[in-house]
């Protein structure tokens, strides 16, 4: 079973920037897309952003582009989100998923992909 860690996490605010990173156990299978969500209490789960490794491509969600970058260590299994520019509206918790639907835990559509791995979490709070 993939375990996945995030770090990065913390209080910052409106208008910092922050780094979120990811490092995964293992690849559920060689091109599995990693990816990140967010959430809020009582809310969805949200897509954020994924890299695709095969084919290097990067997705957004359309309120983060512009100011978060995705980027990714293949050889390391690694993901990091880069985000800048923050606003109160992306505090949440978030998470670290690796694409696939036999993990433990719920799937998640997130640009073309299905995510069905997950870490526990890094809280963002972006004080206003």
């Amino acid at each position: 079973q993939v375990r996945l860690v995030e770090s990065g996490g913390g209080l910052v605010q409106a208008g910092g920037s922050l780094r979120l990173s990811c490092e995964a156990s293992e690849r559920s299978f060689e091109s599995a897309a990693m990816g990140w969500f967010r959430q809020v209490p009582g809310k969805e789960r949200d897509f954020v952003a994924a890299i695709a490794w095969g084919r290097g491509s990067l997705y957004y969600a359309d309120s983060v582009k512009g100011r978060f970058t995705v980027s990714g260590n293949n050889a390391k299994n690694m993901v990091f989100l880069r985000m800048n520019n923050l606003t109160a509206e992306d505090t949440g918790l978030y998470y670290c998923a690796q694409e696939g639907t036999w993990g433990v835990g719920p799937v998640v559509p997130g640009g073309p992909f299905s995510f069905g791995s997950w870490g526990q979490g890094t809280q963002v709070t972006v004080s206003s």
